[in-house]
């Protein structure tokens, strides 16, 4: 009895050994008046895709449109205020009533061409960086050189030490504040070295700012927009239908980056593979 119950188990293992490897990937048909898109979400992003299934389930976003394109950049929809607006409105703030939190799996996730991410309000009214629980964007960008890319990694590692130092400044405001007022200009140059000091040598402890090969070689054919890489939860990427991407990136545009002519989303749906 004990012998079986041994290959039973063993049995069972195998079998969700199995399950695990042939699970399908999630894949979305996005259909709009200018083609189809077919995008796959990550399963690394579980938060992000389960909600982006829910959308397509409720048909939350069938009939919204894409109401901010830049071309070189990226296209924006999913605001539900979107699917009726009157032409000429501008979109941009509609929501479901609640936000997911930031799911970052970088650097293996990045804004490269053809990535899909969710978007979110700024920095300023949103620190941890939630995403919005209806908006996204796909990543169009440009393409860039190797030397464009070295530049970028000093600037991203200059915007550490700047980001220390407004950290520990904000934590010694009322002695800033005292120094100022007694007009020490000797006292705030002291006070202002030493937390520049601070402040690098946190940067130094941490190793220093480097794109990955899987980056360099994506930002240097196909494009992207790495400034944003870090910043925004990617979740899914386009698997077809890149160029009906690109068209819609070339849409003529109006008052806050909207399509003069509706570009609109008629229907999500679930792809069984």
């Amino acid at each position: 009895m004990a012998a079986a119950c041994v290959v039973l188990l063993a049995a069972v293992g195998k079998n969700k050994k199995n399950d695990m490897e042939n699970k399908q990937e999630t894949m979305v048909l996005i259909e709009t008046n200018l083609g189809d898109i077919k995008v796959k979400l990550y399963d690394d992003t579980p938060r992000h895709r389960d909600n982006f299934i829910k959308l397509v389930e409720e048909g939350t976003l069938d009939g919204t449109l894409f109401h901010r394109v830049i071309k070189d950049f990226m296209i924006q929809g999913g605001d539900p205020e979107s699917v009726n607006a009157p032409a000429g409105k501008q979109l941009g703030t509609g929501d479901v009533g609640y936000t997911l939190p930031a799911e970052f799996v970088y650097p293996k996730h990045f804004h490269k061409k053809g990535a899909l991410a969710a978007a979110r309000q700024g920095d300023q009214v949103n620190p941890r960086k939630e995403s919005s629980g209806c908006q996204f964007y796909i990543v169009t960008g440009k393409v860039y050189s190797d030397s464009a890319l070295l530049d970028m990694e000093q600037q991203m590692n200059n915007a550490r030490l700047n980001n220390a130092f407004n950290a520990l400044a904000q934590k010694h405001l009322k002695e800033i504040y005292k120094l100022r007022r007694a007009n020490d200009e000797d006292g705030l140059y002291d006070l202002q070295e030493k937390l520049v000091a601070e402040a690098q040598a946190q940067v130094d402890s941490l190793p220093p700012f480097r794109f990955t090969p899987e980056q360099v070689e994506a930002y240097t054919t196909v494009g992207g927009t790495p400034h944003l890489d870090g910043e925004y939860t990617v979740f899914g990427e386009v698997m077809e239908g890149m160029d009906i991407v690109d068209a819609i990136q070339k849409a003529k545009t109006g008052r806050g980056d909207r399509p003069v002519d509706d570009i609109r989303m008629t229907r999500l749906t679930l792809i069984e593979e």
